[in-house]
C-alpha cells in the first residue's frame, strides 16, 4: 500500500478582489486577472479540482465581470454576496456534499483568512500573494489526471442541475429519483480503469469503508489476481455520464467472500448507490455460495458506510485491530433499489 499522503483539497475558493483579479470592484476599478492566475485556474480544472468563489461583493456585476473575463464557468456553487464568509464555506460544503476539510480558501485579508479557519479550524486558508506556488502544493497535485478528473466540473454542472429539478419536483422523492432514468453498470476493472480506480481510493474519504489508497500498480495486481474481484462501477441517466464513480475490492475463496474495499464517489451521495452495489455482491456471494464478510475501518469521515453496511444487514462478527470485520448471513437478500437499473 502507498505511504500517507496529504489529505488532497478537492475544492479551492477564492476570494475576488485583489485575489483573483487585480483592483476592487465595488469601487469602480477596471479589474483585470493576471495571466499567471488565469493560469492556475485553468490548471486546477484540468486536474480535476473544484473551484468556487466567496467573495463581498454584488453578485449580479461580479458575475458579469467573471464572464466577460472568460472565467465564470470554471466556478461551481458561487457565494458572492455581503455575508460572511465562514458562513460562505459551510454553506459551499453542504451544496457540494464535500466536508470542510476539502476546501482550500484563498484571500489577500489576513483577517479574514483567520476570521475562517477560527471558525473552520479544518479549512486550508492561503493568501493571495502565494497564489504563484498554489500548484506545487502536494494537496493539490493529482498523482494523474483522468478522463473522468477533467470532466469533474461538468459532472458537478449536471448535478447541480439536478438538485435544481429535485428542489422543484412536487412529490416523494423516490418518484424523482425514478426520473433520472438511472443505469450503474458493474463491471471487472481493466487496465484501462486503474489510473481512475487509483484516483477514486485517493479522493474519496466520506463513503469509503477502509480509507486504504492504492496505486494503480498495485490495483493491476488484483485485476490480474484469481483470487480477487476488482470491480469499476459507472452511472449515467437522463443528464449523461456519470462516469466510473465507485470502486469494490472482494477477495475471494471457493467458501467465503471478504469486501476489502467499497466506496462511491460523494457526488453520488444522494443517489442512494451504496445499498444497491452492496444487494449486487449479496447475490454473487449467495450464487457461488460462499459465505460473505465485509472490513470496516471506522472512522468520523465514513460513518454512513457502516449505516448502510448494517442497513444492508451485516452483523458485527470481530475486530482485527482497527479493522471491523462484519458478515451477511445471506439469509435475505434485498431487491435493487426501484430507481436504478442495474447492469453487470
Amino acid at each position: 500500500m502507498t505511504s500517507a499522503a496529504p489529505l488532497p483539497a478537492k475544492c479551492v475558493v477564492w476570494d475576488l478582489d485583489e485575489t483573483l483579479w487585480r483592483g476592487v470592484l465595488a469601487e469602480g476599478d477596471e479589474v483585470t486577472v493576471s495571466d499567471a492566475v488565469r493560469a492556475v485556474v485553468i490548471a486546477l480544472d484540468e486536474r480535476g479540482i473544484l473551484q468556487s468563489i466567496a467573495s463581498r461583493n454584488d453578485r449580479a456585476v461580479a458575475e458579469e465581470r467573471l464572464a466577460a473575463l472568460g472565467l465564470l464557468e470554471y466556478f461551481l456553487a458561487t457565494k458572492i454576496g455581503w455575508g460572511e464568509k465562514t458562513a460562505s464555506l459551510e454553506a459551499l460544503s453542504h451544496e457540494l456534499d464535500l466536508p470542510l476539510d476539502a476546501l482550500l480558501f484563498i484571500d489577500d485579508d489576513a483577517f479574514e483568512r483567520d476570521a475562517v479557519t477560527f471558525a473552520h479550524p479544518a479549512v486550508r486558508a492561503v493568501a493571495a500573494e502565494d497564489i504563484g506556488t498554489l500548484l506545487d502544493r502536494p494537496d493539490l497535485k493529482a498523482l494523474q489526471v483522468t478522463d473522468d478528473g477533467r470532466s469533474r466540473r461538468a459532472m458537478y454542472q449536471r448535478r447541480a442541475l439536478g438538485q435544481r429539478e429535485e428542489e422543484a419536483f412536487a412529490g416523494p422523492r423516490i418518484d424523482y429519483l425514478r426520473t433520472l432514468g438511472m443505469v450503474l453498470s458493474i463491471a471487472p476493472a481493466t487496465e484501462i480503469d486503474l489510473d481512475r480506480a487509483a484516483e477514486l481510493t485517493q479522493r474519496t474519504h466520506q463513503l469509503n469503508t477502509t480509507g486504504r489508497a492504492y496505486s494503480a500498480v498495485e490495483l493491476a495486481v488484483f485485476v490480474r489476481s484469481p483470487e480477487h474481484r476488482l470491480l469499476i462501477c459507472r452511472l449515467t441517466d437522463r443528464h449523461g455520464d456519470h462516469g466510473r464513480i465507485g470502486l469494490v475490492l472482494v477477495e475471494t475463496t471457493s467458501e467465503r467472500w471478504t469486501i476489502k474495499l467499497l466506496l462511491m464517489s460523494c457526488r453520488v451521495l444522494s443517489r442512494n448507490l451504496g445499498s444497491t452495489l452492496i444487494a449486487y455482491l449479496l447475490r454473487g456471494a449467495n450464487a457461488a455460495r460462499a459465505r460473505l464478510f465485509a472490513e470496516m475501518v471506522p472512522t468520523d469521515r465514513n460513518r454512513r458506510m457502516m449505516i448502510t453496511y448494517r442497513f444492508a444487514g451485516f452483523r458485527r462478527v470481530r475486530e482485527e485491530g482497527e479493522c471491523v470485520v462484519l458478515e451477511h448471513d445471506l439469509q435475505a437478500i434485498p431487491e435493487y433499489a426501484s430507481h436504478v437499473d442495474v447492469r453487470g
